[in-house]
């Protein structure tokens, strides 16, 4: 009598027969395969969804330069219309779908476009604090003015000096007690700093140093 041959299958020259403990052992490794494949696929799905959701806040100058589909980059300026929560819902699924079309070089033109605004706005942010600081600086301090010459000589000393003398009459209260004012020449003096500090590397003001009571420039 015959031997029954076993139901199974050849894995690189090797029988396995179905059922066996080999047979468990590769259906394990190849559905933990499956669901790697299916984990990074979703990964990089979620990745590209917000990448799409970024392009909406990206400028415009920014945008020209992408080499993007108009299929894309008008579902990007629909999706700016859109105010309803659904249509916008359904709007960037469709973004997504489009961005998972698009050729991964250009996707890293698209990552490089981000962080390129980031930056700009990280720079433009620390620029704004420190014209804060020089301000504040200008006005409370006697020593301020000359450090501020110092590092920006192109700055137009006369016209500094007569705003900053405005703005420390101009902080005085009126009656004792009261709120200090801030009038024209405290902004005026801000957007001085904010000029020079914009078309040249910010530099921080040294440690502040009171200026002494009555004194001024």
């Amino acid at each position: 009598m015959s031997r029954k041959l076993k139901k199974g299958y050849f894995v690189r020259g090797e029988f396995v027969a179905e059922g066996s403990e080999r047979d468990l052992e590769l259906k394990r490794e190849l559905k933990g395969t499956d669901e790697q494949s299916r984990t990074e696929l979703k990964r990089e799905s979620t990745e590209l969804q917000k990448l799409g959701e970024d392009l909406l806040a990206l400028r415009a100058d920014l945008m020209q330069g992408l080499d993007l589909t108009e299929k894309l980059k008008d579902a990007v300026l629909e999706a700016k219309r859109i105010t309803n929560f659904e249509g916008k819902r359904r709007q960037m699924q469709f973004i997504g779908k489009q961005m998972r079309l698009v050729d991964p070089a250009v996707l890293d033109t698209v990552r490089a476009a981000l962080t390129e605004q980031h930056s700009g706005s990280a720079h433009e942010n620390l620029v704004l604090h420190l014209a804060e600081t020089w301000r504040d600086r200008l006005i409370a301090n006697e020593d301020a003015f000359g450090e501020w010459i110092t590092q920006c000589p192109d700055t137009e000393a006369q016209q500094l000096r007569a705003l900053i003398r405005q703005a420390r009459k101009d902080a005085k209260p009126e009656k004792p007690g009261a709120a200090v004012r801030h009038g024209r020449a405290y902004r005026d003096i801000f957007q001085i700093v904010r000029e020079k500090l914009g078309s040249s590397p910010p530099h921080p003001p040294p440690h502040p140093n009171p200026l002494p009571a009555g004194e001024g420039i």
